[in-house]
């Protein structure tokens, strides 16, 4: 059994009722009590956890009672190597709450010579040379007002170096092209939620292991990438607290409402933000009015409603006014593609224009569900401009947001890079033409736009085309079979992260008729061609039939007339 009066103070502070916790940090608690503080071989540095809290309170400001309990486990060690037990940090918290405070404080001991380890260099990561900088100049303007501090840590605009160990802390946006043989010690990455995916994570921590100690820190509020690398972060999150990962794969701090209804009762807030706890340092209460400000707001304009949540809640929600699905509706469609060999399937297509997109489909009725087979195509020249599909590390052009993995999902073989000065209609006839040979294409059905171009060349390859002229006018048509398909679990993808992103793309604009459209909710990057083909495909899917045909016929064998 180990102990640290901080982490005693706080989970005392729980169970006495004096503060709120939400599922997550329950869970939290009660993981650490049956996986971590059970243990025996492990063992608070409390001469480090003080001098790093002190250190802050000097220099920063008062250190609150979760903030303690969160650079306690930053000093977790093995007896046996003095190896810290946590690499990994995750600290999660609607904005206000002090996670950047906390991170100036702990990367700036972190170098300093309480910490003791030379060279034992920190890189705070964001998408944006100005988050990234957020914490470091924090820093830097502490040690500008001291000249105790000026005399120990000399700074730049581009870095601060302990003169003592001669640790350097500096900032770095995740875009960068110089990132290869970083010899960091530890490496914050700020605001997660905008990293698309892992793959300029690691390479910012592929130079950690040079120093003792590494460690790495992800803080930041929810955000509206999904299937991004924060969802499987907090995935890694939900393993460790219900004890089906490693105990120290991760230390996972989520503070957040457990459902959107807890944000109608301000008492509830602190579940999200634990600044907000009682008693309130004046900054909190400062916090909280403004929180209060923005709610009551939301009367009046509530399409700010989701923001609200998201960033103040740390809870994202879906305005399904506006989306088609919830996200949670949209990863269940990550169900394995039944065996559909020689069933009938509705072919479809969204080829909307020449020179970006292009989305092939079929789709099949199964067991009362709709299976939906799709593949896409899109022009090099576009995806570079958009997407930075040619760029080193997949990564988007400095300053700008990434917003799709095309090479990713090209790897994964969803879809098709193609040079030309337009997208070939001859490749889009091909797959069908491929398909045809394992399923029974009863006829492709598409929009009027483009089908001048390619009905003949479906009808030459023997194929019955239906050409849609109003495509707008089916969208009313089928969306409540859409809005019960996804909310019963009905539509079958795979795991097709592409398909993922179509459909959370969709805007759902409804007329004064009270009819509803399926169009983008940003017109040039946040593609839904693959939604669209698939809406095609719905549209005559109950023209076919969920048998296979060789059974069908294997019965007809069997039958003694």
């Amino acid at each position: 059994m180990i102990l640290n009066k901080y982490v005693d103070e706080y989970i005392n502070l729980w169970k006495s009722g004096k503060i709120k916790l939400n599922k997550e940090r329950i869970m939290l608690i009660e993981y650490l009590q049956e996986h971590v503080l059970s243990r025996d071989d492990l063992y608070f540095d409390d001469e480090m956890i003080e001098n790093c809290i002190r250190f802050g309170e000097k220099w920063y400001f008062p250190i609150s009672s979760f903030q303690k309990f969160l650079v306690a486990f930053v000093f977790l060690f093995y007896k046996s190597n003095d190896r810290v037990f946590y690499r990994k940090h995750l600290w999660m918290l609607g904005r206000g709450g002090g996670k950047n405070g906390l991170i100036s404080v702990v990367t700036h001991f972190l170098i300093s010579p309480l910490h003791g380890i030379k060279e034992y260099n920190v890189s705070i990561v964001a998408n944006s040379e100005e988050q990234a900088k957020t914490s470091f100049e924090e820093t830097y303007n502490v040690i500008g007002r001291s000249g105790t501090l000026k005399a120990m840590f000399a700074r730049t605009k581009e870095k601060i170096t302990s003169k003592k160990t001669a640790a350097i802390l500096k900032f770095r946006t995740s875009n960068g092209e110089t990132k290869d043989g970083l010899r960091d010690g530890a490496v914050v990455f700020d605001e997660i939620h905008q990293f698309e995916s892992n793959k300029d994570v690691r390479v910012h921590i592929s130079g950690l292991g040079k120093k003792p100690n590494p460690r790495e820190f992800y803080i930041g509020t929810d955000g509206y990438v999904r299937d991004g690398f924060l969802d499987n972060m907090k995935a890694l999150a939900i393993k460790v607290l219900k004890g089906e990962a490693r105990p120290n794969a991760i230390f996972p701090f989520i503070c957040k409402l457990n459902d959107e209804e807890e944000v109608n009762n301000p008492d509830n807030w602190e579940l999200a933000n634990p600044m907000l706890s009682h008693p309130r340092s004046s900054y909190a209460q400062s916090l909280f009015d403004t929180i209060m400000e923005e709610f009551e707001a939301l009367e009046d304009d509530p399409s700010n409603r989701e923001e609200f949540m998201t960033k103040r809640m740390n809870l994202p929600v879906t305005d399904l006014e506006r989306s088609v699905a919830k996200w949670e509706e949209i990863l269940a469609t990550k169900q394995p593609m039944p065996n559909l060999l020689n069933r009938e399937c509705i072919g479809c297509l969204d080829f909307a224009s020449i020179r970006d997109f292009a989305a092939c489909g079929l789709v099949f009725k199964h067991e009362g569900k709709y299976p939906f087979i799709t593949h896409s195509f899109a022009r090099k020249e576009f995806v570079d401009k958009y997407y930075s599909y040619s760029k080193k590390h997949d990564a988007e052009m400095a300053g700008k947001r990434k917003f799709a993995p095309i090479r990713e999902w090209e790897e994964q073989g969803l879809m098709t890079i193609l040079h030309g000065e337009t997208i070939d209609p001859h490749k889009i006839v091909d797959w069908f033409v491929e398909k045809s040979k394992y399923y029974n294409i009863k006829k492709i059905v598409g929009d009027n736009f483009r089908m001048e171009v390619l009905k003949p060349l479906f009808e030459a390859k023997g194929f019955e085309v239906e050409v849609i002229r109003n495509p707008r006018a089916i969208h009313s048509l089928l969306a409540p079979r859409v809005e019960l398909g996804f909310a019963n679990q009905l539509f079958i993808f795979d795991d097709n992260p592409l398909m993922r992103w179509y459909t959370n793309n969709v805007l759902v604009v409804i007329k004064k008729d009270g009819n509803k459209e399926y169009q983008k909710k940003e017109p040039i990057r946040r593609k839904t061609d693959g939604f669209q083909c698939f809406i095609y495909g719905l549209y005559r899917v109950d023209e076919i039939s969920d048998a296979n045909i060789e059974d069908s016929l294997d019965m007809l064998d069997a039958l003694n007339f």
